[in-house]
């Protein structure tokens, strides 16, 4: 017996951005969560601090939108934070940035290929993706930290 299916836009340039600022809300209450000196010293099992990780995810995020839709990649280039507040002062700035330029990315770029800072080559939806779900793999790891502290992390399913 054959199924029948049938096709679905699901995915919008908007639900995407909204999906991805629905984490990086959730990725700034997880950096709150943290005590300043615990943020960038504490580690478990010889991951990193936490700081880094979302220093990370902030070198990525940007760079990564502006490269999908221009096609050029460049890294990030900021004076890396040394407190929570710089760091959040950044996180800000970055969800601004990400809601001007997401919506100016041509529908075309989502799927064409290109070779992301040189490194691996994917369409750009997949490479959006990527950052997407590194930000959640490693706040997972910040979730691991605050409860090895006695921190409460906060709901993951709160997003908003």
């Amino acid at each position: 017996m054959a199924t029948e299916t049938t096709p679905m836009n699901l995915l919008t340039a908007d639900v995407l951005l909204n999906n991805w600022q629905g984490h990086r809300r959730l990725t700034r209450k997880t950096i709150e969560a943290f005590p300043e000196d615990k943020l960038f010293q504490f580690s478990v099992g010889g991951m990193r601090p936490f700081a880094e990780m979302a220093w990370e995810f902030i070198r990525m995020a940007v760079p990564i939108v502006e490269g999908v839709s221009t096609g050029k990649w460049k890294e990030f280039e900021a004076e890396k934070p040394s407190s929570k507040n710089e760091l959040l002062r950044l996180w800000d700035k970055q969800t601004t940035e990400l809601n001007e330029k997401f919506p100016k990315i041509p529908t075309h770029r989502f799927n064409e290929v290109d070779k992301a800072f040189g490194k691996w080559e994917a369409p750009g939806l997949v490479t959006i993706q990527y950052a997407i779900d590194n930000e959640i793999h490693h706040r997972g790891q910040g979730y691991v930290y605050l409860r090895a502290l006695g921190i409460e992390p906060p709901p993951f399913w709160e997003r908003g």
